[in-house]
């Protein structure tokens, strides 16, 4: 047989073969297009979810915007520093509350301490004409808070090294600063991991512990008789150059059945002669009632305690040492003064007194 012949039907389903794999690859192609161009479907986890940025009122932030604003998805770093109320000494040696800056800190506490040492931390935020009150060198070692409100303080020995005159101002400047910070209620103290019973140089007793009502810049006052008096703490303004400022000062008055008026009533008496504490208020005034509801002192007083000959007006300072005296009792959260006979209570920059006056409000206006 020859094999010419058969030459033609041999091209014939070359042909027909070549065609059907050439349209079974076009089909092909069309299918693979047709999956690119649909649409992928996906689901976003969980954590996928939570990293897209959505607005407050639910819009979702373009990515771009995001990126051109420079925002993040981290948050907002903390504030760098808190305001700290340390109990300092003053050019003329009283213990004196200063609120100031200091880098914020989980160990508030420690820190507050660390900040009374004599060329600590706190040197270049000393305010002109106040000092550290703990020896130079002193390390808190340890704080460690007892369920009954006892802070006990652990210091190294370099906390022996002051003088007597200075022992119950140290003692005085620790606790007021420890017991602005919540559920402290008096200190213990510890050297070197030792409990004192006393203090080191001086002798002063430490076995119960020492908290406010202990006193602050004591002054003994006119009443000596302990059996028919009582400790009170009030507020009498100073001055150191430009700058005026509260001082607390633990005097006795006489028992009384209204602790306000008893309160009051030191103020109205003034400070001791011969300190450097003013008297804010004016001869003859007279505190006429008192009454508490809800955290507000409501004071009444006579005509006198007003200054000022055009208009007659409350005193900053004396405005000051009201509440700040009243407030340091835990019951009075801000103060309200009227006056008998005086429809508006009137500032001393001229602006009605028209709502209760805190701690706060007074702290604001000193910084200002």
């Amino acid at each position: 047989m020859k094999m010419a012949g058969y030459k033609p039907y041999l091209i014939a389903v070359l042909l027909f073969i070549s065609s059907g794999l050439l349209s079974g690859c076009l089909f092909e192609g069309e299918q693979t297009l047709e999956k690119m161009d649909a649409p992928k479907e996906t689901t976003l986890t969980d954590s996928e979810m939570d990293n897209d940025a959505v607005s407050p009122e639910g819009e979702k932030a373009e990515e771009g915007e995001a990126k051109e604003s420079g925002d993040t998805t981290e948050e907002e770093p903390a504030s760098a520093t808190v305001k700290r109320e340390l109990y300092l000494l003053d050019a003329n040696g009283m213990v004196v509350p200063q609120t100031l800056e200091l880098p914020a800190s989980e160990e508030a506490a420690a820190q507050a301490l660390e900040y009374l040492v004599k060329d600590g931390p706190v040197t270049n935020l000393l305010p002109n004409g106040f000092q550290a009150v703990l020896p130079a060198g002193t390390e808190i070692l340890g704080l460690n808070p007892e369920a009954d409100g006892t802070m006990v303080v652990d210091v190294s020995p370099e906390f022996k090294n002051y003088e007597e005159k200075d022992e119950q101002k140290i003692l005085q400047a620790m606790t007021y600063t420890l017991t602005q910070f919540e559920n402290v209620k008096r200190i213990k103290l510890w050297i070197n991991g030792h409990e004192q019973d006393v203090m080191p140089v001086g002798g002063t007793p430490l076995t119960d512990g020492v908290s406010r009502s202990n006193g602050i810049n004591i002054h003994v006052g006119d009443q000596t008789d302990v059996l028919d008096s009582e400790a009170v703490t009030v507020y009498f303004p100073t001055q150191n150059g430009d700058q005026v400022y509260q001082v607390p000062v633990t005097t006795r008055v006489k028992k009384s059945d209204d602790n306000y008026s008893s309160v009051v009533q030191a103020l109205l008496n003034g400070p001791e002669l011969g300190t450097s504490l003013l008297h804010p208020f004016n001869e003859g005034a007279q505190v006429t009632g008192t009454e508490l509801k809800n955290g507000v002192l409501k004071l009444s007083f006579n005509e006198a305690i007003l200054s000022g000959e055009e208009q007659k007006s409350l005193s900053d300072e004396a405005l000051a040492s009201l509440v700040m005296s009243l407030t340091d009792l835990s019951e009075v959260e801000s103060v309200e003064v009227q006056v008998e006979g005086t429809e508006q209570v009137m500032k001393e920059s001229g602006e009605p007194l028209v709502e209760p006056v805190s701690r706060t409000d007074i702290n604001k206006a000193e910084e200002l």
